[in-house]
């Protein structure tokens, strides 16, 4: 800036680098829109609390799917218990989406000393509609509840 044409604020420079490199820390900690979770992630969002980061369940309220050879089995059976829900258990149908449903099997299906198939979004998306499971809407207004 020439000597002439000095800026009357001089901190004002300063203040701004400051209030956008603190804007920037903090947009650098949130998700990304549209960035894609890991299976662990998700399950720690969405499972733990009731079934354990342990995958050990609460007995006699919240079944372990540590172990579980219904969780180990058919793809298709477990995953229809987040669509639809199962007992004591929510749908996740409008909150978890396809891929996000597969990713988080995907991770159950697979830790815990267990070893199962993984599913993908494809799957799960079929299976929406075998079981008349409406699409995920991404937040949009459902007439569900």
């Amino acid at each position: 800036m020439a000597a002439d044409r000095q800026d009357p604020r001089p901190g004002q420079r300063m203040m701004r680098r400051l209030i956008f490199g603190i804007a920037a820390a903090l947009l650098a900690t949130l998700p990304a829109q549209g960035q894609e979770l890991d299976g662990k992630t998700l399950f720690m969002k969405n499972c733990a609390a009731c079934h354990q980061a342990s995958g050990k369940g609460i007995p006699g309220a919240f079944p372990a799917l540590a172990g579980n050879a219904f969780v180990q089995g058919k793809a298709a059976d477990v995953a229809a218990v987040l669509l639809k829900g199962r007992g004591g258990m929510p749908d996740f149908s409008d909150t978890l989406n396809d891929r996000d449903i597969a990713t988080v099997l995907s991770f159950v299906r697979n830790n815990w000393g267990s070893k199962a198939e993984p599913l993908n979004a494809a799957d799960v998306l079929a299976l929406r509609g075998a079981l008349g499971v409406e699409p995920f809407s991404n937040g949009e207004v459902s007439n569900r509840h």
